[in-house]
């Protein structure tokens, strides 16, 4: 405002010095009209009356900044002595004694929450529950072997043989739904029901007829540490004697054991088989001893049978490319079953199609002349280079009984597989024996997987003789000799599945003995005929295990 005011006095004051200038101007400017001077005299007080006008505005400009200056003198006062009082007031609080106050609680953080059970699968598309910590699982597992094949032909050695013919059919050799996994750390446990079996029934176990329960175990592994890791095994297992019952049926090369690994463990051991054990084992060695008893399923009204047996196995040789395995069985019968003690010794031929048994001893044990026990030695070896693949045993039966001489059979085999599209069989230290092929190209359509699988060819050569003494001589045992050729290709499309084709020949040389020692002869039949007879078999099974 202030400056506006001094703008239009300079204005004005230019306006009276050139009205005054032009009032001493010569005598020509006196000459100007009048109409001009009035023009001037009328801008003049326009001038001054606009002059009056910012001096009053000027006056009330600094009526309003004088009550500002007032205001905020006061204001600043004000201020300053609300200060003053609240000062006073923090300094008397402090001075006065304060009471004690309970401190606050303290809030815990919030914690995260405890993971949960989680879904695994293994390698070998097993899945399962486990727990967090991993100390507790459960797992399901199974098998399904389906079989098909039939007889080509057999041959009866004579008239006398009971046996002429031998059938074909389909088969569920094996069909197995369980549970597997641990508890607390320490403990495992396998419950495992077998749905299908030897002849479509319940487990293929002589008085067996109502149950299929093959593995009802526990594992005690607490002190599986250090150089000797120990475990402790009980219930109803597959019971690991001979090297062919430690390998699983999912793994043999081919659709049956060997007979005489089939005659030698049935005696005391094979699956099915109630049982209580410790073992042992590093990336080499295995060693177990188990005590047996009866079979699941088996009847109770009669006395129960009891035996033992040991294996240990030794890895001489262990590379990435080749492997040695050496290993020795023994094992006795110690309590034989039933009153009279007796056992039978038999096997099929290598094939589960037709029930037949024309390898048997019949009963082996009367009331006058019961078995008192029996006692099994058997040796096995296995080696494998790259993709070859070799396993062989042998093993020695002696049997007693009371009142006749002791009796003595024998058996063994030897087998091999070629794996021709390169694949090897991996050693297995947990069951001192070897395992299956895993084929390096897997067939997977579903997950854009077009292998070719693995392809191996295999043969084996298979004897055992349950013969003893010559027909006619008191205590004779006329079980029959047996071989069998086999040759067979597998093909494993992936992980969990396996096409086996296996053709077979085989010669069962058998003489009569008496009607009472076995059913293979005919009324009427000499004493010493020949009551055996030869075959050729082809068969194929479809599997599926996880």
């Amino acid at each position: 405002m202030r400056a506006n005011l001094q703008a239009w006095s300079n204005r004005l004051n230019g306006t009276a010095i050139v009205a005054l200038l032009a009032a001493s101007a010569p005598g020509t400017a006196l000459a100007q009209s009048a109409d001009r001077i009035d023009a001037i005299e009328q801008h003049i007080r326009q001038l001054e009356g606009e002059l009056q006008h910012l001096k009053g505005e000027l006056n009330v400009t600094r009526q309003q900044l004088r009550q500002s200056q007032r205001a905020t003198a006061q204001a600043r006062a004000t201020a300053q002595q609300a200060t003053r009082t609240a000062s006073e007031t923090e300094e008397r609080v402090a001075a006065a004694p304060q009471p004690a106050l309970a401190p606050a609680p303290l809030t815990p953080a919030p914690q995260p929450p405890a993971p949960g059970p989680k879904v695994v699968q293994t390698a070998g598309n097993r899945f399962g529950l486990e727990s967090a910590d991993g100390r507790n699982s459960i797992y399901l597992t199974g098998r399904l072997h389906l079989d098909t094949g039939g007889y080509l032909d057999y041959h009866a050695d004579s008239k006398y043989a009971s046996v002429t013919d031998l059938n074909s059919g389909f088969n569920a050799r094996r069909a197995r739904l369980g549970v597997t996994g641990k508890f607390a750390g320490d403990w495992n446990y396998t419950l495992i029901y077998d749905f299908g079996g030897a002849s479509d029934g319940l487990p293929p176990t002589t008085g067996a007829p109502v149950s299929g329960i093959e593995s009802a175990f526990i594992t005690y592994n607490g002190i599986n540490k250090g150089a000797f890791p120990i475990a402790f095994d009980l219930g109803y297992m597959d019971t690991p004697f001979t090297l062919e019952e430690a390998t699983s049926s999912n793994d043999i090369l081919f659709m049956e054991r060997a007979s005489i690994q089939a005659v030698a463990s049935n005696i005391f051991a094979n699956d099915f088989r109630s049982a209580a054990g410790v073992r042992s084992n590093d990336d080499r060695y295995w060693a177990g001893v188990y005590l047996t008893g009866p079979a699941s399923g088996a009847s109770h009204t009669t006395g129960e049978q009891y035996g033992a047996f040991g294996r240990a196995t030794y890895q001489v040789l262990q590379t990435p490319e080749y492997s040695l395995h050496l290993g020795g069985d023994v094992g006795a019968l110690l309590k034989p079953p039933g009153a009279p003690r007796t056992i039978t010794l038999s096997d099929r031929p290598e094939l589960r199609i037709d029930p037949t048994a024309i390898l048997s001893t019949g009963p082996l044990g009367t009331a006058t002349n019961p078995v008192n026990g029996a006692q099994v030695y058997g040796v096995e070896a296995a080696a494998g280079w790259r993709n070859l693949f070799m396993q062989g045993e042998y093993y020695r039966i002696d049997l007693d009984r009371q009142g006749l001489s002791s009796v003595g059979f024998d058996g063994g085999y030897v087998e091999g597989s070629w794996t021709v599209s390169g694949e090897q069989r991996k050693y297995n230290p947990a069951t001192g024996a070897y395992l299956g092929i895993v084929p390096d190209h897997p067939f997977e359509p579903w997950a854009d997987n077009y292998g070719t699988g693995a392809w191996e060819l295999v043969a084996r050569y298979s004897t055992v003789d349950l013969n003893h003494g010559a027909p006619s001589a008191v205590g004779a045992v006329g079980g029959g000799q047996q071989t069998v050729y086999t040759v067979g290709m597998n093909w494993y499309p992936n992980t969990n599945m396996r096409l086996m084709v296996d053709f077979l020949h085989g010669d069962i040389k058998k003489r009569f003995i008496s009607a009472a020692s076995n059913d293979t002869g005919i009324a009427g039949t000499p004493v010493g005929a020949s009551v055996g007879g030869n075959f050729d078999a082809l068969a194929m099974r479809a599997q599926f295990a996880f």
